[in-house]
């Protein structure tokens, strides 16, 4: 493949992102557009920026990695979880959450539980996504590796200011509007790549036929009850812990209106388990033409670059970087704004500067996610950790918030700490077993026996807007 058709396709490309961000940088004037578009995006912006936010270096190279490896069981989380989290989320949660008119899941605690919960949501959310973003920095990492043959660590921060750039000037409209562009990129390079790897191996019905069944298999092949609690950890870390992420949620405070809200979601679940199973489909027919790379989540690129024509080759490998790229910015969005909105808000003196601080934030947060990203190796396993976080003390209060009157402030922390204190400890004790999905159930528990046990002493508090109005 013609590296400097890549190098020259790629500095195009960055260069645009760039350019984009410039321009709609003038559109920032408070920190409404900053972090939620001015609550103006439409359903086909709104959709775009969610798909291509979901569609990040998990789905792509972590999932593909785990599909070269396990097969279809291997990546139930993602996409598949991931799909039926928007889904959930489309039904249950984004309607409820764009008629607060609030600007976090932080700003939902606060409302419906009070500061301290409050306090741990916004801990929790920043911990998930610096997680999230180091496995997004891991994932640049080894595309612009494989590309340019430049070391992981500096690729990774060659990655990271591109991102950084593009996030600070433009705040959400930047973010939404790269996304469009990102996700339409994505697209045509998976769609490309299916019919070219077909032509140049002889035929991809070939190559599927001598796939092993067992890796085609949706269910697990044999084992106790054991495997069965991992099977559905695997659908419910994403599929329910990603619920309550800023990331998701902040799409649905940015749109027009609550049904733009929940049809972007519904849109994005089918777009994203489409296009999400391609590099599932790689990693497993992968798994057969190049049975022997050292890190099986290299193998996207690596199939990129051994079988695809020159300008096929081009597109796809900017479309990978386009697909971690669009998730980069989202998580670093999210930290950004829950920093610049929940927490330096609280501090005096600060309150008029928000927007400069948060901007500001932003590097600081990707800068910690590096640190993180050289730590970790593998994209997919810190990608479900930092999911795990938000399953075992955000998804029951959250849920229970909107959907149980009698939920209260001391249900709400019994949840949270109830369920990380039992997932930190079950790690410990039970490293081989599926702690999280355990903390979740401690989790409920906490939160019913929490608020039943209280009613007389501690009234819940109703579920309002930003303005006191009643949802």
């Amino acid at each position: 493949m013609d590296k400097y058709m890549i190098y020259g396709i790629l500095l195009f490309y960055f260069v645009f992102m760039i350019g984009i961000s410039v321009a709609i940088s003038k559109k920032i004037k408070n920190k409404t557009d900053f972090f939620v578009a001015g609550r103006k995006l439409p359903l086909w912006l709104c959709t775009a920026t969610l798909t291509a936010t979901w569609f990040g270096g998990g789905t792509v190279l972590g999932a593909a990695g785990a599909a070269y490896t396990r097969g279809v069981i291997g990546v139930i989380a993602d996409p598949l979880g991931a799909a039926l989290c928007l889904l959930l989320a489309g039904l249950f949660y984004v309607r409820t959450i764009r008629k607060m008119k609030i600007l976090t899941i932080v700003d939902f605690f606060e409302i419906r539980f009070g500061s301290k919960p409050a306090q741990f949501a916004a801990v929790a959310q920043l911990i998930l996504f610096i997680g999230w973003t180091g496995s997004l920095l891991i994932s640049m990492g080894i595309i612009i590796e494989n590309v340019a043959e430049i070391p992981q660590h500096y690729s990774m921060i060659l990655g990271t200011v591109i991102v950084l750039i593009y996030t600070v000037l433009g705040g959400m409209w930047a973010v939404s509007i790269t996304d469009f562009f990102q996700i339409i990129i994505v697209m045509v390079g998976l769609v490309l790549i299916v019919p070219a790897l077909s032509q140049q191996v002889g035929g991809i019905g070939a190559v599927w036929d001598s796939i092993p069944k067992d890796k085609l298999t949706l269910l697990p092949h044999n084992g106790g009850p054991r495997v069965w609690l991992e099977y559905i950890q695997a659908w419910v870390v994403i599929g329910l812990g990603g619920i309550a992420g800023q990331d998701l949620l902040q799409r649905s405070m940015s749109a027009k209106n609550e049904a733009i809200a929940a049809n972007a979601a519904y849109i994005s679940a089918g777009l994203y388990l489409t296009i999400g199973l391609i590099p599932v489909f790689i990693g497993i027919v992968g798994a057969e033409l190049l049975p022997n790379i050292s890190n099986p989540e290299y193998i996207v690129p690596e199939i990129a670059l051994a079988y695809l024509p020159p300008l096929a080759g081009a597109i796809f490998i900017t479309a990978l970087l386009a697909a971690v790229m669009s998730s980069a910015d989202s998580a670093l969005l999210a930290c950004s704004s829950i920093i610049g909105n929940n927490i330096l808000s609280q501090l005096p003196k600060v309150k008029n500067n928000i927007l400069v601080l948060s901007r500001i934030s932003i590097p600081v947060c990707a800068t910690v996610a590096l640190f993180v990203a050289f730590y970790f190796k593998n994209i997919y396993e810190l990608l479900l950790a930092s999911y795990s976080i938000s399953l075992v003390s955000l998804f029951v209060p959250f849920t229970a918030g909107i959907w149980w009157p009698k939920t209260n402030n001391t249900g709400a922390i019994m949840a949270m700490l109830s369920g990380l204190i039992s997932w930190i400890l079950f790690m410990v004790i039970l490293p081989d077993h599926p702690g999280d999905l355990y903390a979740m159930a401690v989790s409920i528990v906490g939160l019913i026996f929490g608020s039943l046990l209280t009613q007389n002493t501690d009234h819940p508090m109703p579920l309002t807007d930003l303005n006191g109005n009643s949802i």
